[in-house]
């Protein structure tokens, strides 16, 4: 009885050891990431997370949504890496399109704990992501970027029919209209990192998208072994089905290394 009785008392206060943190304790892991970072792709900029960021708070996240300067790609990556550096712990970077370049070469910072890519590019390591791409039939989209200068943008028409195909019209007019140009050098960089080799990663396709090929998307998440959902949606999910992107979020918050 009184081994017994030993054995409890110290199980009692090894687990208090672990649930109050203090000089000479071991410090539970914990059991979620409880940050999520959001970066934005072309045609966008922060906002275009905005049905997604309040169901995650909702959940308890704290998200930040990345302004991306679309000018190149170092730095597009400074800027996220920037937002990085003020989490508290375990985060879940996400990005949507072509930010999943930017996923994939700052997903190596120590605060990263998992990946998400929403109809996103994934290039590998010192990849030619054009090259890649050009295995596949081109989206209609690409034809319908403009350029001003050094400046490129999607015409509306493009806009409305390609990249956001299935929203009401008046909210993708409204996007459209905001939408951020981006830089001729920005296509030009190419990732020395590939972050999905080396952290837990989930992919989102769309599988009606006319602006990232849809079995272009699911090769890169072949690849990559993420767990991959799809959805009925064009390139624009996380506006037209937010609450199957934000789950997917949810559910990468719960890879902690």
């Amino acid at each position: 009885m009184d081994v017994d009785r030993r054995t409890f008392v110290a199980g009692l206060l090894m687990g208090a050891a672990i649930a109050a943190p203090g000089d000479g304790q071991v410090v539970a892991a914990p059991s979620r990431a409880n940050n999520v970072v959001l970066v934005h792709g072309l045609f966008a900029d922060g906002s275009s997370w905005s049905e997604v960021i309040p169901r995650l708070q909702a959940r308890g996240l704290n998200v930040t949504s990345v302004q991306n300067p679309l000018t190149t790609l170092d730095e597009a990556v400074a800027a996220c890496r920037k937002v990085l550096d003020r989490q508290d712990g375990p985060t879940v970077l996400a990005g949507h399109s072509f930010s999943g370049m930017i996923v994939s070469e700052a997903g190596t910072h120590p605060n990263v704990s998992a990946l998400v890519y929403v109809a996103a590019r994934a290039p590998d390591a010192a990849e030619d992501y054009a090259a890649l791409a050009a295995r596949f039939p081109a989206p209609p989209a690409s034809a319908g970027i403009v350029y001003d200068g050094d400046e490129g943008r999607l015409s509306e028409q493009a806009f409305l029919r390609d990249f956001a195909g299935d929203l009401p019209p008046a909210k993708a007019r409204a996007l459209y209209a905001v939408q951020e140009p981006f830089r001729r050098s920005l296509l030009a960089g190419r990732t020395t990192q590939a972050a999905w080799r080396t952290r837990p990663s989930f992919y989102a396709v769309s599988t009606e998208d006319r602006t990232i090929n849809p079995e272009l998307q699911r090769y890169m998440a072949h690849r990559m072994g993420a767990t991959t959902i799809e959805l009925r949606s064009s390139h624009v999910s996380l506006i037209s089905h937010p609450r199957e992107i934000a789950t997917l979020i949810e559910r990468a918050t719960l890879k902690v290394r």
